[in-house]
């Protein structure tokens, strides 16, 4: 379904594999029907960037596995850019923000009645 994770030294297919072990844990076959699929696929997807974001955090002596949003602004020299990431965040989405396989992912949920897989309420914090 996505080419661009078919280098397995990138993604390995024990990760693949571990992250399509999840998925029925995480995600409803009968309130998906046949959108099942594709949301597995999306799960994964999602799941399996952010494990090659810490990989890749790791190998530039960053630390793996830490939470981090969108890039907002980067300068290098006199050039910068910076994008709205307000303008794709989608709403009470929370880390499925974090990719766009993730916020496909959260879509379809939403389209499908399942609700959002993981969910914060606006609760006061204890």
């Amino acid at each position: 379904m996505f080419p661009e994770f078919t280098d397995t030294a990138k993604f390995p297919d024990a990760q693949i594999n571990a992250w399509l072990d999840q998925a029925p844990n995480q995600l409803s076959a009968s309130r998906l029907g046949k959108s099942y699929d594709l949301a597995v696929m999306l799960f994964i997807a999602h799941n399996i960037v952010l494990s090659a974001r810490s990989v890749a955090s790791a190998a530039g002596a960053g630390v793996p596995g830490q939470a981090q949003g969108p890039v907002s602004s980067k300068s290098v020299d006199k050039v910068s850019v910076s994008y709205d990431t307000g303008a794709t965040a989608i709403g009470r989405a929370g880390a499925w923000n974090a990719t766009s396989y993730g916020q496909r992912l959260y879509t379809l949920l939403r389209a499908c009645g399942a609700g959002p897989v993981y969910f914060i309420p606006d609760a006061p914090a204890i």
